[in-house]
């Protein structure tokens, strides 16, 4: 785990045996450690919630977000690649690629509270693989067993298990047990799957179609036979949106470095089909203007439209929440680029699942330590060009300071006064390069 954050090269098992000074002694038992399925991921993510739990006051909820990535492959025998739908392709075309499909779910860390931003921390990472379809003369029991497989593996499914999985693992925790999960998703966790089967103490967040039905909540006096659970149908979301007789609301939410002022209608309590009886809470939000520079004129995005499965949680704190989970996709940015998500070069069943969630139990930990440590916790000196540090130390600068703290005790070099020895030449041609000063900023 030392070698993924000091790699300066693709992060593939030989190139971290490399990073570790071991290329020259058996290297097998590094391979074993995936192949034979020698660790347990859930332990590795362990510290990584007790971290969070202990992090956030008493009475605050555990925010959480759900989402899939895709990890891009080229080798037509790796386990769980398959053709997917690329969501970086043309907007004017469906594109495909081949690559393996992962879910991840994180923790928002939040640093002020409801009026600041929030650091995702993943504390889950499946292999979420398709079955293979069969050939087109395979048998009807082969055919019986690939939809009976596609059912068990669609990606709700296993959303409804990981939420119900991080539930339990939040109850096993100290003091996890009486706080409310929070859990925020996009629209693809807006579904029958997710919404039918809610553990307790577990509010979901996540987008709704503008066009999907609601009912209103049935009058509980009715006649003779069987209890209604929907009443008549209401406003669409994008019709509630565009009804001029309902108010707007105004919401405050910190979002981009800063707090915003959100205009939201609000429509409560509402019942939706795919959730079952549960009352419901259905926002649309509406978008803010912003210019791309300063003298561009003001340009608006899409409307949102949210639904939350706790009727009585304030305005604020669901958009806040949501907000909230655009980290998980930095998280999935960071872990890519600069941890190397993906770039291993594993195959076979038992290792394709366990090389990506020690990249992202890597990155976990990383950020856990530095928010135990304070906001101070980058002891190299910024570069000349950097006057001021930034508001929370990035990704980039923690992982420098790991490989700093492991490469300066070999090199010898304190960092009091470090800045001061660099070696002043009136010439570059007679210069020479301080080798501290390169390795120590290699990734800045």
């Amino acid at each position: 785990m030392y070698s993924i954050l000091a790699s300066l090269g693709r992060h593939t098992l030989s190139g971290l045996i490399c990073t570790s000074g071991q290329q020259f002694v058996d290297w097998s038992a590094a391979y074993r450690l995936f192949e034979n399925e020698r660790f347990e991921p859930d332990l590795l993510f362990a510290p990584v919630r007790r971290a969070v739990l202990k992090h956030i006051p008493e009475g605050f909820p555990v925010v959480a977000a759900i989402d899939d990535t895709l990890l891009h492959k080229k080798g037509k025998r790796i386990h769980g690649a398959a053709w997917r739908r690329d969501p970086l392709g043309a907007p004017f075309g469906v594109s495909f690629t081949w690559a393996q499909r992962h879910l991840q779910t994180a923790l928002l860390l939040p640093e002020h509270g409801w009026t600041g931003q929030a650091r995702a921390l993943p504390v889950d990472l499946v292999h979420a693989p398709t079955p293979k379809r069969p050939r087109r003369n395979a048998s009807e029991e082969e055919w019986r067993r690939y939809r009976d497989a596609q059912q068990r593996t669609r990606l709700g499914e296993v959303a409804r298990q990981r939420i119900h999985h991080l539930r339990s693992t939040l109850d096993a925790d100290p003091g996890g047990q009486r706080r409310t999960l929070l859990l925020v998703g996009d629209g693809g966790y807006t579904n029958r799957s997710v919404y039918r089967d809610i553990p307790q103490n577990t509010v979901l967040i996540g987008r709704l179609r503008k066009d999907a039905k609601l009912y209103a909540v049935p009058d509980a006096a009715q006649g003779v036979g069987r209890r209604r659970l929907y009443g008549d149908r209401l406003l669409t979301p994008e019709m509630l949106r565009q009804e001029e007789s309902i108010p707007w609301k105004k919401v405050k939410a910190f979002a981009a470095g800063k707090m915003h002022l959100f205009r939201v209608k609000v429509l409560s309590p509402v019942r939706w089909k795919p959730a079952g009886g549960r009352n419901l809470t259905v926002i649309a939000v509406r978008p803010i203007s912003y210019r791309p520079r300063k003298s561009a004129r003001l340009l608006y995005r899409d409307p949102a439209y949210l639904v939350c499965t706790e009727p009585h949680l304030s305005l604020q704190k669901i958009l806040q929440a949501y907000v909230w989970r655009w980290d998980i996709e930095v998280a999935f940015h960071e872990e890519k680029s600069l941890l190397g998500l993906g770039e291993a070069q594993v195959r076979t069943p038992s290792a394709v699942p366990l090389v990506p969630a020690m990249v992202a139990a890597c990155y976990g930990i990383l950020h856990a330590a530095a928010a135990q440590a304070g906001v101070d916790v980058c002891g190299l000196p910024l570069p000349k060009w950097r006057r001021e540090p930034a508001p929370r130390p990035s990704t980039a600068r923690l992982v420098n300071q790991v490989r700093s703290e492991l490469w300066g005790k070999a090199l010898g070099v304190h960092f009091d006064g470090f800045v001061n020895k660099i070696p002043q030449m009136r010439s570059h041609l007679n210069s020479l390069p301080s080798l501290s000063h390169a390795v120590l900023y290699a990734s800045g």
